[in-house]
């Protein structure tokens, strides 16, 4: 189904509740990015009520409640406009290439809490349909913050990454111990700091290879800490981050 309204739910646990706010995927494209969302909004009704309302020209494939109940907005085959202006591994249209899930949430800015374990089981089982059904990569299961790290925050370092890595679902490394060592931060410069970037670049973060700690390169740098780091969130590329984005890096390339 392309470029209707949803019929029927895709996912078996889902009901449907459609939103207007989708389109045709442009020249057949197919999703190989899942990317997890959470609403940012102090009341989740309210969210829901805004990812279906014409004027708000937003909306995400699935919706899942605090309670574990899961909507379906969006048909998988159609292209939803959850990303904006996003990035990875230089794809610039992420909503053409993505499946996404906003998972409710008030966030950082509205009394941000763990995510209750019920909504956790719903976006784990959800999440492996959509992978299994689309054959999506481990490293391609990502984290709003991960594909604009200057502008958002979500899921946050409250999303249990690693236990989602336990499921199958999304590349993942133990993260390294906090300790002291060289580090790099914001007005830092050279040649050490453009390697850095070239890491980050290489994973799939759009950090541009300047040579110059800027404000982008430390959005990069928490945005990596919310997800494969997250005991300490500080923009601060200190040696337990930039060892983390090591193995993460090894472990991609390794032979399968």
């Amino acid at each position: 189904m392309t470029d209707q309204m949803l019929s029927a739910p895709e996912y078996a646990s889902a009901t449907l509740a459609p939103s207007p706010n989708f389109g045709p995927r442009p020249d057949g494209q197919q999703a190989h990015l899942l990317i997890l969302h959470y609403t940012g909004m102090p009341d989740d009704d309210q969210a829901l009520s805004w990812l279906r309302n014409p004027a708000s020209q937003v909306s995400c494939h699935y919706y899942v409640h605090q309670d574990g109940q899961i909507l379906q907005l969006v048909s998988e085959g159609d292209r939803a406009w959850h990303a904006g202006v996003s990035s990875w591994q230089g794809i610039t249209d992420i909503n053409s290439c993505s499946i996404g899930i906003e998972i409710a949430n008030p966030g950082h800015n509205y009394g941000y809490h763990a995510f209750p374990d019920i909504q956790v089981e719903a976006v784990k089982d959800l999440c492996q349909e959509i992978i299994r059904r689309h054959n999506i990569r481990a490293e391609h299961v990502l984290a709003h913050s991960d594909i604009a790290p200057d502008r958002k925050e979500d899921p946050g370092e409250l999303f249990p990454w690693s236990y989602f890595a336990e499921n199958g679902i999304g590349h993942y490394s133990a993260p390294k111990s906090l300790g002291d060592g060289r580090f790099f931060q914001l007005g830092d410069a050279g040649e050490p700091v453009a390697a850095l970037q070239a890491m980050f670049q290489l994973y799939g973060y759009g950090c541009p290879q300047s040579g110059h700690f800027c404000e982008l390169t430390c959005a990069v740098v928490r945005a990596f800490q919310r997800h494969f780091r997250p005991e300490l969130v500080d923009g601060i590329a200190d040696q337990s981050t930039i060892a983390t984005l090591h193995e993460l890096l090894m472990a991609l390339q390794a032979p399968s």
